[in-house]
């Protein structure tokens, strides 16, 4: 499988080309510590052969390696669009991608990534750079309907985080106030009510109140599926309070104004996760909840629409720090404030 590898003094990224551009790896080398999760059946190429099932979301889980991927221009379910099925999580995450221009120097690498869907006539671009002496990961993405007419979609990015980094030493730090629990996937072991909106980050449980800044350890049941939102800029970080560095993610939020919080460990039996899982993933996304397009436009018009020839495009920066606190603030250029 294609791979590229961008890295600085501070970090290193391992992207798949042949697979989504996923970032696959995102390690804080002064730890040697990979911060992402990786699924215990592995990485799997899919532009080799044929899927195993024509069920896209068994096709999407088989093909899901961990790390970090790209939801474009469906999320959640799969759903009927202008004719056709969009899978599940959408199809950017899947085929490959072109890499279509390096550069670098003493103070930096970046690197151009280019794709155009099968299903949609959607062009993806992105942008990734570092910079000597920065322990931070910028992630420049462009959009562009293609087609002659209207296009709606949803679109968001998909960290998963693991062991031995996740931990319940680790807390969440975010600038949202709202944490809204989705009404469809309930599951076990899950502190939020179906469709209640929650003041982050106390959440009322018949039990007694849950502080769900606190990640779960290992030996903590607990699946949850809810939607921070009411961002005052667009920002979160991990912290791992025991091993002292943390991860923090920070976005506009006019183009992401929620971000999805799916946690799934050691709970949801049979395929694929078969109880053996641990793993919590923050994501920003233009639109809830998490099923689907057509499920989007009816019940919450948070969707996106481009005319064509019109693109929208947004800029992260994924960031280390070193911290036993956790963080107050982290600013767009990718400065964090301490605690």
């Amino acid at each position: 499988m294609h791979a590229l590898r961008i890295e600085n003094d501070l970090l290193r990224a391992t992207l798949l080309l042949d697979k989504g551009a996923d970032i696959y790896e995102l390690v804080y080398k002064p730890r040697r510590l990979d911060v992402l999760w990786k699924t215990p059946w592995g990485l799997r190429e899919p532009t080799r052969g044929a899927a195993l099932s024509l069920d896209t979301e068994t096709t999407w889980l088989e093909y899901y390696p961990g790390g970090w991927q790209v939801l474009f221009p469906n999320g959640g379910d799969e759903c009927t669009y202008h004719g056709i099925t969009l899978n599940m999580h959408g199809e950017a995450s899947l085929i490959a991608w072109d890499c279509v221009h390096i550069a670098q120097g003493a103070a930096f690498a970046e690197v151009h990534l280019e794709t155009r869907l099968f299903r949609s006539p959607f062009r993806l671009f992105r942008r990734l750079r570092v910079e000597k002496g920065r322990p931070m990961l910028s992630l420049y993405e462009r959009i562009t309907n293609e087609a002659g007419e209207p296009l709606d979609f949803m679109w968001g990015h998909h960290p998963a985080f693991g062991a031995p980094f996740l931990s319940s030493a680790c807390r969440i730090d975010t600038d949202a106030r709202t944490l809204l629990a989705d009404d469809k996937y309930i599951g076990s072991a899950n502190p939020l009510e179906p469709g209640r909106r929650y003041n982050w980050p106390m959440v009322e449980t018949p039990e007694g109140v849950v502080d769900m800044s606190r990640v779960p350890g290992q030996d903590t049941p607990r699946f949850t599926l809810g939607y921070l939102s009411d961002f005052e800029s667009g920002w979160y970080a991990i912290t791992n309070t025991a091993l002292g560095f943390g991860f923090g993610l920070v976005w506009p939020k006019e183009v992401f104004p929620y971000a999805w919080l799916w946690q799934e460990m050691h709970v949801s039996s049979g395929f694929p996760f078969y109880r053996n899982c641990y793993t919590m993933a923050i994501e920003p996304n233009t639109s809830i909840p998490g099923q689907g397009l057509a499920t989007v436009m009816q019940r919450t018009g948070t969707h996106r629409t481009l005319s064509p020839g019109e693109s929208a495009e947004v800029e992260f920066r994924a960031l280390f720090y070193e911290s036993t606190t956790g963080v107050r603030q982290i600013t767009l250029d990718g400065t964090p404030t301490l605690r």
